[in-house]
């Protein structure tokens, strides 16, 4: 049996991803061969991996968290949210064609074996495999055909740790409710309850803690504290915000760059803003109306899902008119992949992959996008041609092909005024150098290079580790692994 721990969540957002990132790095730097799981994922944050495929976001930060390039076994199923009732379908890191709502169950459930041979190529390769899982476990409508939480836990026999979230509010009745909800078979599987994100005084809490052992016979090993300032990338851009982050300024001095970005409903791969947001010398948020664009001095398109949809969103809630202001008055506009497409002069879709055969774009770019049947995936890297011979590196996922401008390398496009332009380069500006570089030549933007991402990262990993270290009683998973440091 592979040794492993699934931590679960009783609901979505209340920290499984950054937990397990944690716990990777703890285990990690104790000398622990450790590999990060999740059988499946919802979600349009996506990464490349280097030998091919792409995985959720919060996999490939969980695998750097470990010191291991990402890899498909590591997230066997991704889904990736097209509207409401209907997901593009990743296995095994290529595309397997539609997932759609109304056979949502029946269609997954046929996947579990390949989410087992995942699993279990893991723990063949690594000594500890920490899994992640999605959601809730207490979904009653969702537990049959389920693959991401019990559903997946009883044929892999691992033991989970269910958690909570106390800055939401009711996180005893949630971890108490949930364990209430599952059937006796899953709820053997539970062997104990964290709490997350808490703040003040533990004593506070009074004989709750006994309260709800006695009642879920099961130990409480802690309360994870409320870190505020972590600059880790999220899948879910609603809770980044919750932790203060993506936040207009009350102040904002006279050498800050002031950055918004756009966040449309299908919005994909919103951590190429994440940069933006980890540096203080930055005004960032992002924008919930088209009003707060006066000001700015660039705004973000980011990817999108569903281009064809979210370019009609903006159309249709003022968006545009706004950004033709903004770049009247001198602003700028970046557009990364999706919100590249859509500000060229046109979309093609033959094949019907995400919307209409043909979308008119902004035309603020001299360049089209047709989209190609095969999605296109890969780690990216090289010599920068504009706006100096700078090294970079990123990624790319995309169905869309459009003929580049090779001066630009690796921009794609850029308007005659230069004030508008656009790369399909995911994770670009995570290089301190190279964003520096843009920055100054684009906008004329003065300041130091910064740090880069991944070392602000490296070190906020460790935070979260020594946080973890010190809140948690982890004798359970010291059982496991040997003692942690």
């Amino acid at each position: 049996m592979t040794n492993a721990l699934m931590i679960q969540g009783t609901a979505s957002g209340v920290g499984k991803s950054l937990l397990v990132a944690g716990l990777c790095r703890l285990l990690a730097r104790s000398g622990i061969q450790i590999a990060p799981f999740k059988p499946q994922n919802m979600s349009n944050a996506s990464a490349a991996c280097p030998s091919g495929g792409e995985i959720g976001r919060a996999q490939a930060l969980q695998a750097f968290a470990c010191g291991l390039e990402p890899t498909v076994d590591m997230n066997p199923v991704l889904l990736k949210p097209e509207g409401d009732r209907r997901a593009q379908l990743v296995v095994s890191g290529q595309v397997r064609g539609t997932l759609m709502a109304n056979r949502f169950r029946e269609d997954r459930e046929g996947l579990l074996d390949e989410v087992l041979a995942a699993f279990g190529r893991l723990g063949q390769e690594y000594e500890f495999v920490l899994i992640e899982g999605a959601g809730s476990p207490a979904e009653p409508n969702l537990r049959e055909g389920d693959i991401a939480n019990m559903g997946f836990a009883q044929p892999a026999n691992v033991p989970v740790w269910l958690i909570g979230d106390i800055d939401r509010g009711g996180v005893f009745a949630s971890l108490l409710g949930t364990m209430d909800a599952l059937d006796e078979p899953d709820r053997r599987l539970v062997e104990a309850l964290v709490v997350n994100r808490f703040r003040g005084d533990p004593s506070l809490l009074g004989d709750a803690c006994e309260w709800l052992e006695k009642r879920v016979q099961r130990p409480l090993l802690g309360f994870v504290p409320y870190i505020f300032d972590l600059a880790l990338p999220e899948e879910d851009a609603p809770y980044s915000f919750q932790e203060g982050r993506g936040r207009r300024q009350e102040e904002v001095h006279s050498d800050e760059l002031r950055v918004g970005g756009i966040h449309y409903p299908r919005a994909s791969n919103t951590a190429d803003l994440d940069p933006f947001a980890a540096d203080p010398r930055v005004d960032f948020c992002w924008l919930a109306d088209p009003d707060l664009l006066t000001g700015l001095d660039l705004v973000v398109l980011p990817g999108s899902k569903s281009v064809a949809a979210d370019l009609s969103w903006l159309r249709q809630h003022g968006w545009v008119e706004a950004l033709e202001r903004h770049v009247r008055y001198g602003g700028r506009v970046l557009g990364v992949c999706g919100g590249l497409q859509m500000l060229g002069e046109r979309i093609l879709d033959p094949l019907g992959i995400e919307g209409p055969a043909e979308t008119q774009g902004l035309g603020w770019l001299p360049v089209e996008a047709e989209l190609k049947e095969e999605k296109l995936v890969r780690a990216v890297s090289g010599l920068a041609r504009w706006p100096v011979k700078l090294d970079f590196s990123g990624y790319e996922i995309r169905h869309g092909e459009s003929s580049p401008d090779p001066t630009l390398y690796p921009f794609v496009a850029r308007s005659a005024d230069g004030r508008v332009i656009g790369t399909y380069v995911h994770g670009l500006f995570d290089q301190a150098e190279y964003r520096h570089a843009v920055l100054k030549e684009w906008l004329g933007w003065k300041a130091a290079p910064g740090e880069d991402l991944h070392d602000r990262w490296q070190r906020d990993l460790n935070r979260l580790a020594d946080a973890l270290r010190e809140s948690l009683d982890l004798s359970l998973l010291e059982e496991r692994v040997g003692q942690l440091t």
